[in-house]
């Protein structure tokens, strides 16, 4: 395989799709040597299938607002590769949404799921809709508009869409029920439903939980676990929610949470009352963190600043980093764990709730973060198996890319050309 070959061909072709062609081109920088020791992967041209998405889905969406104006928004599917299971990915809603976003975020998403070790392929959709200062009644018409375009190429067997930014549980319910409206049918064709109808248990921490199980998973490598550690996180959401809450069990100390604003840094460590009101912060829909520091006297919020100037012995981003800190990590032998491996615990939750609905099942919330817990387990052996470099050090990020990529090349040498 010739990395810069196919990267010409794809720059070529795809020039402005600058966050797809990165994504692209990381992946396979880091799976080159294992392509080239099978070549039975280039014989079926592997590789310039697997980049290509299966399909592209572009629809209008209509919606009426509050003042009964007709507004107009770009609604996407992008269906990538679906080799070892439906379709799976989350639905994005913001005005940073256009087609290379998604290719970027669908392409991961076939990688992401894959480790999981659960039958799910790659997907991701969404719309440049913008969900803040919009009324409850007009995110509701928006969702059903646009599931009226989107519920045609959709199903639990065929292409399975979640949440993502924008799209919580409010959103996936008006999304559901337009869906179930016009499809006749009460199925796990979405999954972060509510857990009267069909939703799993711990599914809005699971992100958080799974990121704290993988770090836990890295640090028993060196000897080490969570118990007495300083624990730095950005964010204060979901995933921020889950991480605090699951660190703190674990016996470490959570001093930061951080948004739009700055940050906050509580020396006494962000545990019990603080954690639930971090709930109560994102909940306020101001989107900013500086109230935690009224509410906790003893905290210092420090405007306009992330909490990467804090010292700490675990940083959890619960966001991405960029490729120049990524090989800083690397250089400095720091352990690092991409996101397709720690943040999939969102997923692999999504995929339990799907196979729970589909065996009309609901697990009590300890038997789903066991089955969580037990899959971040074996996406962390996946990625030292395929990381582990001679000097022992483990490049997770390495790791991650050729044991998700591994499972789905196989399976599509499996399937033929089809």
């Amino acid at each position: 395989m010739n990395v810069e070959k196919i990267m010409q061909k794809l720059e070529q072709r795809y020039s402005h799709e600058r966050e797809y062609l990165q994504a692209v081109r990381e992946v396979l920088e880091s799976i080159e040597d294992i392509v080239n020791e099978n070549p039975q992967f280039e014989a079926a041209n592997i590789i310039e299938r697997i980049v290509e998405p299966d399909r592209i889905i572009q629809f209008k969406v209509q919606w009426v607002d509050d003042k009964g104006n007709v507004q107009v928004n770009r609604g996407y599917r992008i269906q990538f590769n679906n080799a070892i299971g439906p379709y799976k990915g989350g639905l994005r809603f913001h005005p940073s949404v256009t087609p290379s976003i998604l290719k970027f975020l669908g392409f991961e998403q076939i990688f992401k799921n894959s480790l999981t070790t659960l039958p799910m392929g790659g997907a991701k959709g969404g719309s440049d809709f913008d969900p803040k200062g919009k009324s409850n009644n007009e995110i509701m018409r928006f969702c059903q508009a646009f599931m009226s375009e989107l519920w045609k190429y959709i199903g639990a067997d065929i292409d399975v869409p979640a949440g993502d930014i924008g799209v919580g549980g409010r959103e996936i319910g008006y999304l559901y029920g337009m869906y179930k409206k016009l499809a006749g049918e009460h199925n796990g064709v979405l999954t972060g439903k509510g857990k009267g109808w069909g939703g799993s248990l711990i599914r809005p921490e699971a992100t958080g939980f799974g990121n704290v199980f993988f770090a836990k998973e890295m640090l028993k490598t060196r000897g080490q676990d969570f118990k007495g550690k300083i624990v730095t996180i950005s964010g204060f959401g979901n995933v921020a929610w889950g991480a605090a809450l699951k660190a703190t069990q674990l016996g470490a100390k959570v001093v930061t949470i951080s948004g739009p604003d700055g940050y906050i840094y509580d020396p006494d460590g962000i545990s019990g009352e603080k954690i639930d009101y971090m709930l109560e912060l994102r909940a306020s829909n101001n989107d900013i963190v500086k109230p935690y520091s009224y509410e906790f006297p003893n905290a210092q919020f420090h405007q306009g600043k992330k909490p990467w100037e804090v010292k700490c012995d675990i940083a959890l981003p619960c966001a991405t980093s960029t490729p120049e800190a990524i090989e800083v990590f690397m250089e400095n032998k720091i352990l690092f764990a991409p996101g397709k491996a720690a943040n999939a615990g969102g997923v692999a939750t999504s995929g339990l709730e799907q196979s729970q609905n589909a065996m009309k099942l609901n697990w009590p919330a300890d038997e789903v973060e066991n089955k969580l817990h037990q899959i971040m387990i074996n996406i962390h052996e996946s990625c030292v198996k395929y990381g582990k470099e001679d000097d022992g050090f483990v490049n997770y990020v390495k790791g991650a890319n050729i044991a998700g990529f591994m499972k789905v090349a196989n399976a599509m040498l499996d399937q033929g050309v089809v």
